[in-house]
C-alpha cells in the first residue's frame, strides 16, 4: 500500500465559476488558475501522483500548455487515476478537506462524493470530503481563496 498527500490553494475572483470536486457551485466568485481552478480535485491530483510515484500535477498537466487552459480538472484526475492504473496502482480510498469561508461544503457534499467516487472508480463510502473554515484567519478567512489538502491510498492491481 502507499499513501500520498495532495494540497492546492487558489485565490477567488468575481465573475468566474465554482468547480469543487467537479461540482458547479452557485456563487458569484469562482477559483481563479489556468484550468478550472478546482482545488479538490486539484489536491488529489497531486496524492494520487504521490502515492503512484509519478510526479506532480504541475509536471503532467502544466500551466504553460495551453492544451490545459479551462480544462476541466475532473478530467485530470480521470487521466490521473488512468496513469496510476498503467503503473500499478489502484485506488482504494481518499480523504479531502477543503479550507473556505463560504460556502458551506454540507449542501453539495454528496454529490461531490458522487462525482469523486464516478472518476476515482470507487464506491461513494470510499470517498470523504469534509469543509472547515479558518475561523476568519489569514488570506482563506477573508474570502480571498480556497485551499484544499488531500490523502490518498493506493494498492498494487492484483
Amino acid at each position: 500500500m502507499r499513501v500520498g498527500l495532495g494540497f492546492d490553494v487558489h485565490h477567488l475572483e468575481v465573475g468566474r465559476r465554482l468547480t469543487l470536486g467537479g461540482v458547479e457551485l452557485p456563487s458569484d466568485l469562482g477559483l481563479v488558475g489556468h484550468s478550472d481552478a478546482d482545488v479538490i480535485c486539484h489536491a488529489l491530483i497531486d496524492a494520487l501522483l504521490g502515492a503512484a510515484g509519478l510526479g506532480d500535477i504541475g509536471t503532467l498537466f502544466p500551466d504553460s500548455d495551453p492544451a490545459f487552459r479551462d480544462a476541466r480538472s475532473l478530467d485530470l484526475l480521470a487521466d490521473t487515476v488512468r496513469r496510476c492504473r498503467e503503473a500499478g496502482w489502484k485506488v482504494e480510498n481518499v480523504d479531502v478537506t477543503l479550507l473556505a469561508q463560504a460556502p458551506r461544503l454540507a449542501p453539495y457534499r454528496e454529490k461531490i462524493r458522487a462525482s469523486l467516487a464516478g472518476t476515482l472508480g470507487l464506491d461513494v463510502a470510499a470517498v470523504s470530503v469534509k469543509g472547515k473554515t479558518t475561523d476568519h484567519l489569514g488570506a482563506l478567512g477573508r474570502g480571498e481563496g480556497m485551499a484544499a489538502q488531500a490523502v490518498a491510498l493506493l494498492a498494487p492491481i492484483g
